[in-house]
């Protein structure tokens, strides 16, 4: 995959750029626990079943996880602001159709098409990616990857208080709400990325994950409800493997596939994926347990006999401290780089819950565990984008973040279906009702502390980082500050595109191609004729440039592979001149 830039001047990120994202992440991650506080009462509220209210919740998953990584790559195809702002359109759309409705299916329909908002973090990231210079990379990443965890633990207490005193349908007011303001602060403030990446959409291949995505994560949100040995349950996870198989099958096979499965193999993005996964568990786990043992009355002998708001707002600290790890990550990965901080991150999340399981009779207690947790989640989360976006292309930015925030989306799935059936095979029945136990809460810390032992042996897999961390940056998405930027490009070339007289030549598309005759990269050049590329590896290259007006132009060059670009200015002939230097 390659990139390009869109043809069009660029507007350049104001000051207000990152906070409006985060922002609009947060507004996302609203919509995760936007039911919480109802949950219990939703049978009653949508005159349904138990098995058939739970779809309420299921919907949601199963449409973030599809359009997650369908719509990174949409994306890095026609635009991360124009898809952003698309998600952000169609879960006000599903918010306003959620609140005008009080029976099932209407409201499944709603909180699908709200579900379709996930994939506005991981565009919000690629958007940082093109936009930022590195210097400011590290924290506005960290802060963006943390929105999931803050909008989710500022939620909480929130849609506690309204669904207390107001009717429950003014939740989903609420956050149509929010996202209009989202959406007019992004039109405001938020610029477009000029980078592009060049091929088609791959419907067939969106078509295939969706459907295995869908295969898999229906039995695992499903199965305590159908059971895990029911022949539906056994006979989903098969279709899905099977589906899954030869959706890879197809995509390897692809030149611009959805999702590209050889870079996804790479050591850097599969073990950081895997990584992700166990983050997932052990983000939710907390979210599961702590509001239940918060809200059990004492009567039990354990439970701390706290309101529904109260609770709230003891594990609300949870996404806050997420949120103000946020600098605190961009200091540390400045000067270890981005896998220690995981590292360091797991390690605390392994403290928290290890502490955990002797800190839970006073609600004190609680409040610091989830302190420890937030700090530590807040800075796995922050470490994730910067090393997938390490790792990968410019061109596939969005389209790759989509797939880790999939990744975490089937970590949290997975424990919530895992925690649900330990909480529920350990419960105590009382007059029909099951009474979740301090066994039960235990033994769900830990299952939290064995995925983190287990994402931290993942992580420890990563490779090492390269010097200067210089690799986060492929190339400048600024045509105008090439040149600028050029000494940041690990083994690059830069220079400037001239006519005959020695004039600059803005707007003139440069193809690096290796060897092999394969394309290595693109770009534009400025309004001063600058331009500037990174290259993958040492060696032969052939720099070929053609602008409107002038012949087209090739020249040889070679890197040697050190961290000094190469300068290299390219004149270009006349309009009926055919040269090669």
């Amino acid at each position: 995959m390659t990139h390009t830039t869109n043809g069009g001047p660029a507007r350049r990120p104001g000051g207000a750029t990152v906070p409006v994202l985060a922002f609009a992440g947060i507004v996302v991650a609203v919509m995760q626990t936007l039911l919480v506080p109802v949950i219990k009462d939703l049978p009653t509220l949508l005159d349904t079943a138990p098995s058939n209210a739970t779809w309420v919740l299921t919907s949601t998953l199963l449409s973030g996880a599809v359009a997650t990584p369908i719509m990174g790559r949409l994306g890095d195809l026609y635009g991360k602001r124009r898809m952003l702002l698309t998600s952000l359109a169609v879960m006000v759309a599903g918010a306003l159709v959620s609140a005008l409705s009080s029976t099932l299916l209407p409201m499944i329909a709603g909180r699908t098409l709200q579900g379709f908002a996930m994939g506005a973090i991981p565009l919000g990231i690629g958007l940082m990616r093109d936009m930022l210079p590195r210097e400011k990379l590290g924290s506005a990443m960290a802060l963006m990857s943390s929105s999931i965890g803050v909008g989710g633990g500022l939620a909480l207490p929130a849609a506690a208080l309204v669904a207390q005193h107001a009717d429950w349908h003014a939740l989903f007011y609420g956050a149509a709400g929010l996202g209009v303001l989202s959406i007019a602060l992004t039109l405001l403030v938020v610029p477009e990325s000029p980078m592009r990446a060049e091929g088609t959409f791959d419907v067939l291949g969106a078509i295939g994950l969706s459907a295995g995505l869908v295969l898999f994560l229906l039995p695992i949100t499903k199965g305590s409800d159908w059971g895990w040995t029911d022949p539906t349950t056994l006979g989903l996870f098969a279709a899905s493997a099977v589906v899954l198989l030869l959706w890879g099958v197809m995509e390897l096979r692809l030149k611009a596939p959805l999702v590209d499965l050889r870079t996804t193999a790479r050591p850097a993005v599969l073990f950081t994926n895997l990584a992700s996964i166990m983050v997932g568990v052990s983000f939710y786990v907390v979210s599961l347990v702590l509001p239940q043992l918060l809200q059990l009355p004492t009567a039990t002998g354990y439970g701390l006999g706290q309101s529904m708001v109260r609770a709230g707002l003891i594990v609300a600290p949870l996404g806050l401290t997420m949120m103000l790890t946020a600098p605190v990550y961009a200091r540390l990965s400045a000067k270890y780089g981005p896998k220690v901080t995981l590292i360091i991150g797991m390690v605390i999340i392994g403290i928290g819950y290890g502490a955990g399981l002797g800190l839970m009779s006073a609600a004190w207690q609680s409040l610091v565990i989830a302190v420890i947790l937030g700090a530590g989640i807040g800075l796995a989360y922050s470490s994730l984008p910067a090393l997938i976006i390490g790792s990968v292309p410019a061109s596939e930015t969005g389209a790759a973040n989509g797939l880790n925030t999939l990744m975490r989306s089937i970590g949290t799935s997975v424990s919530s279906a895992v925690i649900g059936m330990v909480l529920a095979n350990t419960a105590h029945h009382a007059g029909g009702v099951a009474i979740p136990t301090m066994h039960g809460f235990r033994v769900s810390f830990m299952i939290a502390t064995g995925a983190v032992a287990a994402g931290l042996l993942m992580a420890l897999f990563l490779p090492g980082r390269r010097p200067a961390s210089k690799p986060s940056l492929v190339a400048s998405s600024e045509e105008d500050a090439a040149l600028e930027r050029a000494h940041e490009i690990l083994g690059g070339f830069h220079g400037r595109v001239l006519d005959t007289d020695g004039g600059p030549v803005a707007r003139a598309k440069v193809t690096l191609i290796d060897r092999h005759g394969r394309q290595a990269g693109a770009t534009h050049s400025g309004e001063d004729g600058s331009y500037a590329l990174a290259v993958p590896a040492r060696g032969a290259y052939v720099l070929a440039a053609r602008a409107a007006g002038h012949g087209p132009l090739a020249a040889s060059a070679t890197h040697t592979g050190d961290d000094r670009p190469v300068a290299l200015d390219l004149s270009l002939p006349g309009e009926n001149a055919d040269v090669t230097a």
